[in-house]
């Protein structure tokens, strides 16, 4: 390459000064003749210096997108000039975090666009933002653009051309290592730890490297916080953080259009150049861009290889047994790519061990990482072109924990039928089986997929008891996209029934509906095509998608849960559960090992039953949500029908509020509990009335009545049933024993809680004015009915503790109805 060196001449110049005293001058001595050397040339003000002068000989240089030269504990980028104004992806993430929950390696924290200008002798980092857009050929064009002014996010001096005088050296170094809200931590974390100011002197660069289309920082930073999330007397909270900037493609991929009956991960833009009389919510699905290598032959409906395969990378640190599991997971995607017509979309290699070029953080590699860490999760982010919603690249996070976490769930869930999960370790075989569905739903996500919580809805439950259907079907439900473990329904006597899920029908859909390529055809050509699809399988509950949240209105679309029915596939699952927990410590037993398994285990158990609970306790006051356009005749929201909701609340009190004694009698709670057995019991029991008793779902239980009146499952029906069940001795004079004590008082504290709270700090899918509803009357009225029965049954009690329980009742009774100043 061609170099050019510049040299700057030194000119010195050397002053005489001459001194006059007295009155009077004396003979001069002749003036020794000047040395004359050549001047000294000074640097202009504001001139550029010498590229050696700012990156010198013991930089220490990383070339890739940009070259960035570290000099001492400096950080300089040289930017060509071919980059400035292309388009960049900045995401930044944690990489290590406090030993706290919620809060993990791998999060994103911030997400920009950045666009590197320069102007006269400065480089400006602007924000470009996509929120609102127009083509460029529409007449909204100008007019949203001017509207949209990128803001400068930092400004840098330049310091020198580059190397080769087609680019310019700028110092990166304070713009990483100090506060910068983009690229430190969020406004929501530093709220929660009450963050002041970030501590400089406890904060660095670690490395900066840089690749041919990503260039990754990461940085400790030490903030100062009046709320640290461990050990206050630190009075502070260290993270190490990595921001990843990645080239986005000169040309965007075409987008294809989000469809809400299909699930997949999308972004939001407001789109004026649409012709409506509005403004317009645009949203673009995630997915890689796939195109045929052989275009005629896809067309005659061939199968084909992809121009360019989606490549997986198992990271060299992963445990040498558990890669091909890993690999199997990801291949397992190619029978839903031949949907869309793609034969070998999607592969997985080890990665290289004899290239030192290769690195996980390159950017044109996706990597399966392997951490040696004790959390239990896995997670499969990508990142996306916001203009197109094109995947660039991913990289799952894999923790070493997450082999604890499918160990629960399968002993949990099928040790009361299957043999191989009657042990405290697991065969490597079967342990690399539930990686290798791990893996398969982590690459779902990495696909452009989000979850599905409504497609295990699709099976009868009593089929998921036959070994022809299940193995028919792939599995436990159609998408592996589902949080639909592992076969909880199936019993002792169903020989050759499956047990996981797997790449299911709903899955090859949705890969057919994402990454089928339609030459010729522009985005909104591509729309109607794939509605006529979506509409033509609506109804076949095979390819329903059901949106995940965290309350469900749908009781379809929820986590964990398996069949079409919660009450009748609960009921299996408690029976199995009753057979696990006799035979828990003699399968977890480990010589000369103490009891922490048994008690984990036993702790599943319970979460299990806890689940159940909240499948069933979903049907009350849910509410069957199926999207449809305009074409598609019915309604979109249906509530449940009266029946299924008076069901599941008799299965409630039947199973969770009448004291679960299989739970409490078992001889094995002897070995690890020391009088938490009530609170652990009590803490199910509190959640599953809490989750009853909130506004939300109340509120649809008031609506409901109002549209459909005696067809539906009033709240008065409701608190009757509800607390009938609950305080079902003061009509029989049965002994009340402590987790009924228990109960109760947790059911008249709730009723406190309706009476006196608002939504206002609540996380809840429906939004009512309380104040202005009927809760809180219907909530007097049932403490009031309730303060009269515990009255009429108190005569009846001659034990000290029952009647002071009762007696308590009454005073909490009063203090809500009648509050005192």
């Amino acid at each position: 390459m061609h170099k050019n060196i510049y040299k700057l001449g030194i000119i010195t110049f050397i002053g005489v000064s001459t001194s006059l005293s007295g009155c009077f001058l004396k003979k001069k001595k002749p003036a020794p003749t000047p040395v004359v050397n050549k001047p000294v040339a000074t640097q202009k003000p504001g001139a550029l210096k010498p590229y050696r002068d700012i990156i010198s000989a013991k930089a220490k240089t990383d070339s890739g997108l940009f070259a960035v030269h570290k000099v001492d504990e400096k950080y300089f980028y040289e930017i060509a000039d071919t980059l400035f104004g292309r388009e960049m992806l900045a995401v930044t993430r944690y990489v290590k975090t406090p030993a706290v929950d919620g809060v993990y390696g791998g999060e994103e924290i911030n997400e920009q666009v950045w666009v590197w200008e320069k102007r006269d002798k400065q480089v400006l980092l602007r924000v470009q933002s996509y929120a609102n857009v127009a083509a460029d050929s529409s007449e909204m064009f100008q007019s949203v653009r001017n509207s949209n002014l990128a803001p400068i996010l930092a400004v840098f001096d330049i310091k020198s051309l580059g190397k080769d005088s087609n680019g310019v050296v700028i110092d990166v170094s304070d713009f990483f290592s100090k506060d910068i809200n983009a690229i430190g931590l969020s406004p929501d974390t530093r709220t929660a730890y009450k963050i002041t100011r970030l501590d400089e002197s406890r904060s660095y660069i670690d490395t900066i490297k840089s690749f041919p289309i990503n260039i990754e920082t990461r940085t400790v930073k030490t903030y100062l916080a009046n709320n640290p999330p461990v050990d206050n007397s630190l009075g502070s909270v260290t993270v190490e953080l990595n921001t990843s900037m990645v080239l986005l493609p000169k040309v965007p991929m075409q987008a294809r259009l989000y469809d809400q009956r299909v699930g997949y991960f999308s972004r939001r833009q407001t789109d004026y150049g649409i012709d409506a009389q509005k403004a317009t919510v645009t949203r673009y699905v995630a997915r890689w861009r796939l195109e045929p290598k052989d275009s005629a032959a896809y067309a005659r409906g061939e199968l084909v290889e992809p121009k360019k395969k989606i490549v997986y990378y198992i990271d060299p640190a992963t445990p040498k047994k558990w890669r091909p599991y890993l690999i199997e997971g990801v291949k397992d995607w190619n029978a839903a790519f031949e949907a869309a017509g793609f034969k070998n979309a999607i592969t997985c290699l080890e990665a290289p061990t004899d290239d030192p070029d290769w690195s996980p953080e390159d950017a044109r590699y996706s990597v399966i990482r392997y951490f040696a860490s004790n959390i239990a999760n896995a997670y499969g982010p990508h990142i996306s072109d916001p203009r197109s919603g094109e995947i660039i690249e991913s990289d799952i996070g894999w923790y070493h924990n997450v082999m604890n976490l499918v160990r629960n769930w399968f002993f949990v869930q099928t040790a009361a039928v299957n043999p191989e999960a009657r042990m405290p370790k697991f065969k490597d075989e079967v342990m690399g089986q539930l990686i290798r569905f791990v893996s398969s739903h982590e690459i779902g996500h990495t696909l452009g997929l989000a979850h599905n919580f409504g497609s295990s809805v699709a099976y009868p439950v009593d089929s998921l008891r036959s070994a022809s259907f299940t193995q028919r079907m792939g599995g436990t439900a159609p998408s592996i996209m589902d949080y639909a473990r592992f076969n909880y329904i199936a019993q002792p006597q169903d020989q050759g029934v499956l047990l996981y899920p797997g790449i299911g029908p709903y899955d090859k859909w949705a890969i057919k509906w994402g990454y089928t390529y339609f030459p010729g055809k522009n985005m909104d050509e591509e729309t109607v095509v794939l509605n006529k699809w979506t509409v033509a399988r609506a109804g076949n509950p095979l390819y329903f998608y059901g949106r995940q949240t965290s309350n469900p209105i749908d009781p379809r679309s929820q986590s964990e849960d398996l069949g079409d029915d919660a009450m009748k596939a609960s009921a299996y699952g408690i029976q199995n559960l009753k057979r696990i927990l006799p035979n828990i410590e003699k399968w977890t037993y480990e010589e000369g090992k103490a009891y922490e398994n048994l008690q984990e285990l036993y702790g599943e158990v319970i979460n299990q039953f806890t689940r159940y609970m909240g499948h069933v306790k979903s049907n009350i006051g849910g509410i069957y949500e199926n999207f449809k356009t305009y074409e598609q005749s019915g309604a979109v929201y249906t509530p449940v029908p009266k029946a299924v909701q008076q069901q599941a609340m008799d299965f409630i009190i039947k199973q969770a509020f009448a004291t679960p004694t299989w739970l409490t009698a078992t001889p094995s709670v002897k070995k690890f509990d020391d009088a938490t057995l009530s609170t652990r019991i009590g803490r199910m029991q509190l959640v599953t009335l809490n989750s009853i008793l909130e506004f939300s779902r109340l509120a649809r239980v008031i609506d409901n009545t109002a549209k459909n009146g005696n067809q539906a499952y009033t709240i008065n029906q409701l608190m009757s049933d509800l607390q009938n069940g609950i305080f079902t001795e003061l009509g029989t004079g049965e002994k009340i024993d402590i987790y009924r004590r228990n109960l109760q008082r947790a059911y008249i504290e709730r009723l406190r809680y309706l009476l006196t709270q608002d939504q206002s700090n609540v996380n809840e899918p429906t939004r009512i004015i309380v104040d202005y509803s009927d809760i809180r009357p219907m909530t007097r009225l049932a403490l009031t009915n309730l303060q009269q029965s515990i009255k009429r049954a108190l005569p009846r009690y001659n034990d000290a503790l029952t009647k002071a329980h009762l007696n308590d009742a009454l005073a909490r009774i009063d203090l809500i109805l009648n509050p005192k100043g």
